[in-house]
């Protein structure tokens, strides 16, 4: 069985108006990962993600990336202990 991990991650730039937050959904369920994602008050994006590790790794590539019109300034990530209470990869609001 594939090693499990969580992840919290902030994402810092030009990240909001820009569909950062529907490209983190994407790749979360391209890789069948769980958790959520949502914008801040101080313009960050800021995500939680559950699922096998090399997979999180991979997403978390992907969003120090970000859609095209995104600019990505810093990723901040903490790892957590994994937890297995997500279904799926959401939108929080």
């Amino acid at each position: 069985m594939p090693e499990k991990s969580r992840v919290h991650v902030v994402v810092r730039g030009v990240v909001q108006g820009v569909g950062y937050r529907y490209f983190a959904v994407d790749e979360a369920r391209d890789r069948s990962l769980a958790g959520w994602v949502r914008n801040l008050p101080d313009g960050s994006v800021e995500a939680t993600v559950e699922g096998e590790s090399g997979l999180v790794e991979e997403f978390i590539a992907r969003l120090r990336i970000g859609p095209p019109s995104s600019r990505v300034t810093a990723v901040q990530v903490q790892r957590e202990r994994f937890a297995g209470e997500f279904d799926s990869f959401t939108v929080r609001i």
